[in-house]
């Protein structure tokens, strides 16, 4: 029993970044070089990253909110338009909506995955929707096929939130490749790590040339293009539309570099923790788990459970915390946040099932031992 206590000062956090050697060496090699800003290590990342997922291009940026809002910038929504958003995620995919002035309007969730409900989808639609942003909440994918249907029949944009979703896939295909334009992030515990960061891949020319543009403030031409390819003129450079300082830099691709080499084998890991908890916890009543559809393969940024009273979570969370066990919630809905309020969203599910959800610890330095101990102390609440 003494081993035991011993072992509880141990702190497990719910998530943490996975980084060695390498990554600090990445970053060596960039400080040494004498170029830190947007260069060739970003460049040779966007490559990279567009080759993993599949899709045509991808512009690296300096996180997944600036992703977002770039997507709705590039899609020209705007004042008078709506765009369709699940409650249950971070805000930013919310506030993505606000920023160009457009409403949000919060769909449901589905009760397994707690991805957006394509039934409420289809309810919320109005004439002034111009868009959908789906969130595969915690990694697992939605139903996006019945998404593309639905936004295919009203002339409606797809934008995917992958920020928990990096490695997933979608009926064999990678998040990253199936919509016209994904967001993903690479903050500090997320799936691939650039310490801070974002991207969006997409398929099309003109969305490749005006996010790269958007994403230096509006220039034509960044920085390090001018540097190594012009002469004469490589001062020279002209502004088309008003942009944002949301690029990535060298030092945060070299990270994301060596993460991307890593990712099958990270998430790889994030697998087993997960098939361990779906094994050694599948017997308790009071707990529902998550399970992935036969059409999805998650990438398991978040382990979310579920209890069947409100009560037992937050007694969860504190018998846990007791052990030195460290848990999330992953969301507060976004619509009963005091800045979303008025818009009175109508979203039963989710506004009943957050008080309900938990999120186990789940990254890739979780030990064996640290599992045991995670289970042995859930197993041993008392519902």
């Amino acid at each position: 029993m003494k081993g035991e206590v011993h072992l509880d000062h141990k702190l497990i956090p719910v998530l943490q970044p996975s980084i060695g050697q390498e990554e600090i060496d990445a970053v060596a090699d960039v400080l040494r070089s004498g170029w830190l800003g947007l260069g060739p290590k970003t460049e040779q990342f966007e490559q990279e990253f567009a080759k993993y997922v599949g899709s045509r291009f991808a512009v690296a940026l300096n996180s997944g909110t600036a992703a977002l809002h770039l997507a709705m910038d590039i899609l020209g929504i705007g004042p008078g338009d709506e765009v369709i958003v699940p409650s249950i995620t971070f805000i930013s995919t919310v506030h993505a909506v606000s920023y160009v002035g457009a409403t949000p309007v919060f769909a449901d969730i589905e009760p397994d995955t707690m991805n957006i409900s394509p039934e409420d989808i289809k309810r919320k639609i109005t004439d002034k929707t111009k868009a959908i942003i789906v969130v595969h909440m915690g990694g697992h994918p939605c139903d996006m096929d019945t998404i593309h249907e639905l936004a295919h029949a009203n002339g409606i944009k797809v934008v995917e939130d992958a920020a928990h979703a990096c490695g997933a896939e979608y009926k064999g295909k990678k998040i990253g490749s199936i919509s016209d334009i994904t967001c993903f992030s690479f903050h500090a515990v997320k799936n691939l790590t650039s310490g801070e960061g974002g991207a969006i891949t997409c398929n099309t020319e003109w969305m490749n040339r005006k996010l790269r543009e958007k994403r230096w403030v509006g220039i034509s031409r960044d920085t390090w293009i001018r540097s190594s390819h012009e002469k004469v003129y490589a001062w020279q450079y002209f502004v088309d539309d008003v942009g944002y300082k949301y690029h990535m830099n060298d030092m945060q691709a070299a990270i994301g570099l060596v993460q991307l080499n890593k990712l099958s084998q990270l998430n790889g890991r994030r697998k087993e923790i997960a098939a361990r908890y779906q094994s050694e916890l599948k017997d308790l009543e009071w707990l529902e788990l998550p399970h992935e559809q036969p059409y999805a393969q998650s990438s398991w940024h978040l382990f979310q459970v579920k209890f069947s009273k409100e009560s037992q979570r937050d007694r969860m969370i504190g018998h846990l915390q007791e052990h030195n066990i460290a848990t999330g919630v992953h969301y507060y809905p976004c619509h009963l946040h005091p800045s979303y309020l008025h818009l009175k969203a109508i979203v039963p599910l989710s506004s009943e099932i957050w008080k309900r959800i938990l999120t186990l610890p789940i990254h890739p330095n979780i030990t064996e031992e640290d599992l045991d101990r995670i289970i042995t102390r859930i197993r041993e609440f008392k519902p």
